[in-house]
């Protein structure tokens, strides 16, 4: 199976010879993948080099032009190095374009924290007006990549990871489905993390919801899973933990509840170790998952 970023690659590629209102900026990552696309349209798909606030604000200018323009490179890169561009160039300006990170919060150790951005959607929520999505799968990524590139001037952020689930979920109309019903409690699954939660919820009698768009908030979903259930909430995201907490209690303002936030954690983890390392360290694999789920429900 390729990876998420693989499908980016492929689908942008092919996007960008059926669609000219379509153009690429890149700042180096993933450039030897889109070299064929580039000689196929030098005008429309541009490599800034290491310079990721040049490429937010090249973005914003191609928005200014009428082209839907989509922005590449690691998530550290992308919406922490560039946050003001992103604030200024495109919610200030009133410009809409297509954000797709890769390397998520901890996808390569090995970079070390550099290259590490659990922090990402959160700092996206401070600004107004962005759809974000979380896909689990390639194909999940396929579907949201060709969604965000067809949605006029929206602001679209598409977060990509070498995570994902053993099989993708058919997303419809992008709201967050029921997975697994219960009346013990409600557990959202966010993107490459509902295998996870699916393995430590087998046998608990709780209602699991997956996301794989998290922004805008799906309030009427959350809300009526908690009333077919207990009003206690429990949220698996694979970016910083606590993220989504405000939106869910504002979804539940009028139902006592109680959430439960689980994610990565603000600790640095100074050591490289894998992928599965980090995901056991942020206590997301199913064990811990459990662990938590079942003290917090009990």
């Amino acid at each position: 199976m390729d990876t998420m970023r693989e499908r980016f690659i492929t689908v942008t590629s092919r996007l960008l010879d059926e669609d000219p209102r379509l153009a690429l900026v890149l700042a180096e990552i993933s450039m030897d993948g889109f070299r064929p696309a580039q000689e196929r349209h030098p005008d429309r798909v541009i490599n800034v080099g290491i310079r990721e606030q040049l490429l937010v604000g090249v973005g914003g200018g191609l928005a200014l032009t009428g082209l839907r323009p989509v922005l590449h490179t690691f998530a550290s890169f992308l919406v922490e190095r560039p946050f003001e561009q992103v604030k200024l160039d495109f919610g200030h300006q009133g410009t809409g374009g297509v954000l797709v990170s890769a390397s998520a919060s901890y996808d390569w150790p090995a970079g070390g924290f550099t290259h590490m951005a659990p922090g990402d959607v959160a700092l996206l929520d401070t600004l107004d007006g962005w759809t974000v999505h979380v896909p689990g799968h390639p194909d999940e990524a396929e579907a949201l990549l060709r969604h965000a590139y067809a949605a006029g001037d929206d602001r679209v952020y598409v977060r990509l990871s070498q995570q994902s689930n053993a099989a993708p979920r058919p997303l419809g109309d992008l709201r967050f489905q029921t997975v697994r019903e219960g009346r013990a409690g409600v557990v959202l699954a966010v993107g490459p993390l509902l295998d996870n939660v699916l393995a430590a919820t087998e046998g608990l009698d709780v209602t699991v919801l997956y996301a794989a768009t998290v922004r805008p908030f799906d309030d009427a979903a959350l809300r009526a899973a908690a009333g077919r259930a207990a009003a206690d909430v429990v949220l698996v995201e694979p970016y910083l933990a606590g993220t989504s907490a405000a939106a869910a209690g504002q979804a539940l303002a009028d139902v006592p509840h109680r959430v439960l936030p689980l994610g990565v954690g603000r600790a640095e983890l100074r050591r490289y170790g894998t992928i599965d390392e980090h995901t056991a360290a942020h206590g997301l694999d199913a064990g811990s998952l459990r662990e938590r789920i079942t003290g917090f429900l009990r």
